[in-house]
């Protein structure tokens, strides 16, 4: 199509309120959602990964051993740093895995609720497995300055 007949095209009255109307949609549908993001107060929290060398000791020796056998997610304070511990509880093989993805802050009503959004992966059927209890488990280590007062853990499976 040429420049002329595109700009007719465009030009008519009809294709001017068409396109007029798909840009304000656009626009509120854009507005609506970061308003909501903001009158829900949820906000990112910026985490790191830790390996297992860098877990502080206090966490390896009395969280980790008390909630490893539960699929949960918590958080605790050391040294004045947030931790947040996701765990997938008790497994029979190897070859189970939990990813920490995002973590948000939710503060309402003078409340603060952490949500932790981990994927969890099973092993593949038919492979071979170390036959031996496991306890997948992941640490990070948060940039937040106090504990929320409620965590949640929500998950989504991989394949």
């Amino acid at each position: 199509m040429s420049k002329i007949g595109l700009k007719n095209r465009l030009g008519s009255p009809k294709m001017k309120k068409i396109m007029m109307v798909a840009v304000i949609a656009i626009v509120v549908a854009g507005l609506g959602w970061g308003g909501w993001r903001i009158f829900t107060g949820d906000t990112d929290v910026n985490f790191r990964v830790l390996n297992e060398g860098e877990v502080p000791q206090q966490i390896a020796s009395q969280v980790i051993p008390e909630y490893r056998q539960l699929e949960r997610a918590l958080a605790c304070m050391v040294d004045g740093k947030v931790y947040v511990v996701a765990t997938r509880g008790e497994k029979p093989t190897s070859g189970y895995e939990i990813a920490i993805e995002r973590m948000t802050l939710n503060e309402e009503d003078e409340a603060s609720t952490l949500v932790v959004y981990a994927q969890f992966k099973d092993p593949e059927p038919g492979m071979a497995l170390t036959q031996a209890l496991t306890y997948p488990l992941q640490v990070a280590e948060t940039e937040l300055s106090k504990l929320p007062d409620q965590i949640q853990l929500k998950v989504q499976y991989m394949d």
